[in-house]
């Protein structure tokens, strides 16, 4: 793995993990997940296998060490491991248009409602919902949704230009 894409992903799980603590929860506990639209933008820049392991592992290490949510730990865990690889199949699936900002923005909301339902369906079997299913996910899913997608729609063509320019390799 080279040390300027593991420099790279560092920064943007760092910037993650610093909206990640500082985002209060919202409803029942829940907070919109800012990590993943880092986590996101990694494997974006950086498609390979090896990164999107990386990052899965990590951003769920991260999340479940500042959740908010009441028995969230392994819950998060499992959720940035699954949308992360699933993100990664929707990404090489439309491979020839992931340049496109409305596909990336397109990406990023549907990325995370997966990971709202992965992250509820893991906690709801592991250990129990503080409230109706449905209820968190209109309350804390659809919002951060659009915040998370409003955040790659500014974020993305900023990044994506200084990663051309700083001869950052990218596939």
């Amino acid at each position: 793995m080279n040390t300027k894409t593991l420099v790279s992903l560092s920064l943007l799980v760092g910037i993650g993990a610093a909206l990640h603590t500082v985002i209060p929860g919202i409803f029942l506990g829940m907070k919109p997940d800012m990590m993943l639209t880092m986590m996101f933008l990694g494997i974006i820049l950086f498609p390979e296998k090896k990164n999107v392991l990386l990052l899965g592992i990590v951003t769920g290490l991260i999340s479940a060490l500042t959740t908010t949510f009441p028995g969230g730990f392994v819950p998060n865990i499992i959720d940035k491991f699954v949308t992360a690889f699933l993100f990664f199949v929707l990404l090489t699936v439309i491979k020839k248009f992931h340049h496109s900002i409305v596909s990336v923005s397109a990406l990023t909301a549907i990325g995370t409602i997966i990971s709202g339902i992965v992250f509820l369906g893991s906690a709801y079997l592991i250990v129990g919902l503080p409230g109706p299913f449905l209820s968190l996910f209109a309350a804390v899913v659809l919002p951060a949704a659009a915040v998370n997608t409003i955040a790659m729609v500014v974020v993305y063509p900023i990044v994506n230009g200084i990663v051309k320019k700083s001869n950052i390799a990218t596939n």
